[in-house]
C-alpha cells in the first residue's frame, strides 16, 4: 500500500474504492478513518494504533493532505465504505457488529439482513461496555471467530477498543463512528448537495451546534495544510 506520514500519522493512498477493497480482502488489521480532526490530534496511543494499521482517506482534509504530498488518492467515506465491504464480501466473510444503542444495533442488523440476504452476522451488541462486558466480548469473538468486526462508538474510543479486541482475536476491524445511527434510521446523513461540495462537516455543525469545539481543529488544519502546499509549490519551482 502506498502511504505517507502526515503530522506523524501514516495515511494510505488508494486510487479507487476497488483497489481499496482488493487490498483489504485478506487483511487482519484495523481500518481507521482519517480526516482533518484526527490528523490534528496529538495522541501517542492513537498514533501507535493508526501507524500499525490502515488509515484511509475518510475526509476531504485527508485527501488534500495526501495530494499535497504528490500522492494520488480518492475520498473513501467510512459511512458508505462499510456497506461496500459487506456487498463485496457478504458471501465469503462472517461479521460481528458492536456499537450505538440496543435499539439502533437491532434495527441495523434487521436492515442489513433485508438489504444483504446472504450476510452472515455471527453476533452483535450495543456499544456501552464496562470491563466485564469487554471480557465477555473478547471470549465471544474468540469463540465465534468473525472475519470482519464493525465498531461504531466514535473516535478515539472505538480505535482503543478495536486495538484491545484485536490483541485477543485477529480479524479485519473497522471503526464506524455514527454509521449505525444513520443506517438504522436514528439520524440522517447530510443532503447530497453538502456531500458534493465537501461540506458535510458544516451540515453536522448546523444540526449539532455542540460540535463547534471540534471545528477549531479544522482551522489549525487549514493553516497546516496551507504551509505544506506552499512548501510543495516552492520545491516545484526550484526543480523547474
Amino acid at each position: 500500500m502506498n502511504h505517507t506520514l502526515i503530522k506523524h500519522y501514516k495515511i494510505n493512498a488508494f486510487a479507487s474504492k476497488n483497489i481499496f477493497l482488493n487490498e483489504i480482502k485478506n487483511s487482519k488489521k484495523i481500518l481507521i478513518a482519517m480526516n482533518a480532526e484526527k490528523i490534528m490530534k496529538n495522541d501517542e496511543k492513537l498514533k501507535r494504533i493508526i501507524n500499525n494499521n490502515i488509515g484511509y482517506t475518510d475526509g476531504f482534509g485527508a485527501v488534500l493532505a495526501l495530494k499535497a504530498k504528490g500522492m494520488k488518492t480518492v475520498k473513501l467515506p467510512g459511512s458508505e465504505l462499510w456497506l461496500d465491504i459487506i456487498q463485496r464480501f457478504e458471501k465469503d466473510k462472517t461479521f460481528y457488529l458492536i456499537g450505538s444503542t440496543k435499539k439502533v444495533i437491532e434495527n441495523t442488523v434487521k436492515q442489513l439482513k433485508k438489504d444483504y440476504p446472504k450476510i452472515k452476522i455471527l453476533g452483535y451488541r450495543d456499544g456501552f461496555l464496562n470491563e466485564n462486558d469487554k471480557e465477555r466480548l473478547c471470549k465471544e469473538l474468540i469463540l465465534l471467530k468473525p472475519d470482519i468486526v464493525f465498531v461504531a462508538q466514535g473516535s478515539p474510543r472505538q480505535e482503543f477498543l478495536m486495538d484491545e479486541l484485536s490483541n485477543q482475536h485477529k480479524a479485519l476491524y473497522m471503526g464506524l463512528g455514527g454509521s449505525f445511527d444513520i443506517y438504522g434510521g436514528d439520524k440522517k446523513r447530510a443532503p447530497k448537495i453538502f456531500l458534493k461540495l465537501e461540506l458535510e462537516w458544516f451540515y453536522r455543525l448546523f444540526k449539532e451546534p455542540t460540535r463547534v469545539g471540534r471545528q477549531f481543529a479544522l482551522i489549525k488544519f487549514i493553516i497546516f495544510i496551507g504551509e505544506d502546499l506552499f512548501s510543495q509549490k516552492i520545491n516545484n519551482l526550484r526543480v523547474q
